[in-house]
């Protein structure tokens, strides 16, 4: 990047991929990793940044690896197994990981995660896992709890007051391709509701609610990219510090308010 994020102004956002972020395993510390990432790139954290941190990472860390052959197909993942082509092992994770089967065509299941996220395939992955084919990667167990406690580590490493978004690749409904979105959120607000406040012309805004942490997983996503990239850690710095400190599962529609998923009665 030609900009520093040293240099930025309260006018201005900067994105930087922090570099040398090493292959995570389980049991890593991804707070130490962080820290020694951010010297390497030259950056020191103030108070107000953000970073965004791929969940592939904080899942390695946290042991969220499945080898399928530990795995027992349920007759439910046998049946749908067959009727999507897909792994009847890799059918039965994605069963135990959500709450509800939406919809579902050869190669594809699409599902209420039990975060509450719809998703494909629950959010399973096999793309930069090691060991092969035979090993799968789940979401964070708690991905709130994961970016609260990646925040705390870096705190005391650093004693600077960071916010931090775990994001992920997702589909949406009637479009194409996946978006940066926010799964878990630490230290500064996963929405901003902007209702009562006025546009240009004077009118009171009535409905509009930002999806923040959203917006800024999907910034970062630009840098962290998708396939041989190497860089799961953003920092993003010069956000406005606004409203209060919220949670990923924020973003989540309550079921009684989402016309798509709650049938009419």
């Amino acid at each position: 990047m030609d900009a520093n994020p040293s240099d930025v102004s309260s006018s201005g956002v900067i994105l930087e991929a922090l570099k040398g972020i090493p292959l995570i395993a389980p049991g890593d510390d991804l707070a130490a990793a962080i820290q020694a990432a951010a010297v390497r790139s030259g950056l020191q954290f103030r108070d107000s940044d953000v970073l965004v941190v791929a969940q592939k990472i904080v899942s390695k860390a946290e042991n969220r690896i499945v080898r399928l052959c530990d795995v027992t197909p349920s007759p439910r993942a046998l049946k749908l197994a067959t009727e999507t082509g897909k792994d009847s092992r890799v059918v039965e994770l994605i069963l135990r990981e959500s709450t509800e089967v939406l919809r579902a065509r050869p190669g594809l299941i699409i599902v209420v995660h039990r975060l509450g996220i719809v998703l494909a395939n629950a959010g399973i992955d096999q793309s930069n896992v090691a060991g092969g084919e035979e090993c799968v990667l789940l979401l964070p167990a708690d991905p709130d709890r994961s970016a609260a406690t990646l925040r705390e580590a870096l705190r005391l490493r650093s004693s600077v007051d960071l916010g931090i978004v775990v994001n992920d690749s997702i589909g949406r409904a009637w479009r194409s391709g996946t978006i940066g979105t926010a799964i878990g959120v630490a230290g500064l607000p996963a929405l901003l509701d902007l209702r009562g406040t006025r546009d240009l012309y004077g009118r009171v805004l009535r409905s509009s609610v930002v999806g923040h942490a959203d917006e800024i997983a999907a910034a970062a996503s630009l840098l962290q990219g998708q396939a041989q990239e190497g860089t799961p850690v953003v920092l993003v710095r010069g956000l406005e510090r606004r409203g209060v400190a919220g949670r990923g599962a924020d973003l989540v529609r309550p079921r009684a308010e989402d016309l798509f998923l709650t049938r009419p009665t």
